[in-house]
């Protein structure tokens, strides 16, 4: 086991753990951002340079600082390393750059992008994002791509993460996409527009960072924050697929189907198209219960797992007397009936709950 120091906070890794997966051991705001890098697929990593830390000691046999900045995702931890992250200027204006360098060409979709609500560009721009841009040309613009009958294509969106290529290239047995040309040139396409039709050509979609590539079973029908996601897995007839997915519920209706992640936003377990895309029906599933979001995530609105509800003082404050309601409408309204509590409805409220008697709303 090798001591590295990140951000005055010790701790002691195995030799060859990068800087990044040690600051993931510590947590935190310690932990630089990664739009490139993934832990489970091979070669990603040294794409985006938003991890940028300064080592301010090498190791206890070299305590030199490293003359520049490195990418943590791409560097190894070495005995008595000190790593500044958030406590480093250099590092978080290196960020800056970066955030700003990816948005050059990024369009202001955002409203109508489907990735809105669970983006890693988002939060990065919001981290160390600047209020206005200095880039004062015509942004690259690319025609929308189908790749497919499930998986659409904004190359305008894309930050060139090569995470698609890396998942096509490991999880299928013939990658048919990948980068085209070169300098600002550079594209993720296929070959005269060919289309994926791999049984697990669907994890590419849940590893893009942005809204680069999009589910077309689910494209405009809802906003992730109306929906509450629930863990779910069946028995999967393909071998290669875990069948652990994410139901993502509005109501009783199944409106997309996910890979669980992790809390760094990583797949656990791959899924198969079939499992993805066809099998929309609760009937399909063995319900687990409801997917644990973090708080900072607009998704977690609305859904609390876990926590308990408020001790209610009023009824003893009022000596056990109900509160005086003021302006009681219902009796003069005609829109909800007086028996109806909407805090007991179980889900969403619709309009049969407030159907007359006679079936007149």
């Amino acid at each position: 086991m090798v001591k590295v120091s990140i951000d005055n906070i010790t701790i002691e890794v195995e030799p060859g753990t990068s800087i990044l997966n040690a600051a993931r051991k510590i947590g935190g705001d310690v932990v630089p951002p990664a739009m490139c890098y993934y832990s489970k697929l091979k070669g990603s990593g040294g794409k985006c340079r938003t991890c940028l830390v300064e080592v301010a000691a090498g190791s206890t046999a070299d305590p030199r600082p490293m003359p520049k900045l490195v990418a943590s995702c791409r560097t190894n931890v070495m005995d008595g390393m000190v790593v500044k992250s958030m406590t480093s200027e250099k590092a978080i204006d290196a960020r800056h750059g970066v955030v700003e360098f990816l948005l050059i060409n990024h369009p202001l979709d955002c409203p109508i992008c489907d990735q809105a609500g669970e983006c890693d560009l988002q939060d990065l721009s919001y981290d160390h994002g600047l209020e206005g841009t200095r880039y004062e040309f015509d942004r690259r613009t690319f025609p929308k791509h189908d790749l497919g009958p499930y998986i659409q294509l904004h190359m305008t969106r894309c930050i060139l993460c090569f995470r698609c290529v890396f998942a096509a290239d490991q999880l299928t047995d013939t990658r048919q996409h990948g980068i085209l040309d070169r300098g600002d040139q550079s594209e993720i396409a296929t070959y005269i527009q060919q289309s994926l039709d791999h049984d697990f050509i669907g994890n590419i979609i849940d590893v893009c960072p942005v809204g680069a590539l999009t589910d077309r079973t689910f494209r405009f029908k809802n906003r992730v924050w109306f929906l509450n996601p629930t863990d779910a897995h069946r028995d999967c007839p393909n071998p290669k697929c875990s069948g652990k997915v994410t139901l993502w519920y509005r109501g009783d209706e199944v409106f997309r189907i996910t890979a669980r992640k992790d809390q760094w936003g990583e797949v656990e377990d791959w899924i198969c198209n079939e499992c993805r895309f066809k099998m929309k029906k609760t009937s399909h599933w063995v319900i687990e219960g409801p997917r644990k979001i973090k708080r900072q995530s607009v998704i977690s609105q609305g859904h609390y797992v876990g926590m308990t509800r408020p001790h209610e003082a009023l009824p003893e404050v009022m000596h056990g007397r109900a509160p005086k309601l003021l302006m009681n409408i219902h009796s003069v309204s005609e829109v909800n009936r007086p028996a109806i509590d909407l805090s007991a409805i179980d889900g969403p409220a619709h309009s049969t709950d407030f159907e007359q008697p006679n079936n007149q709303s």
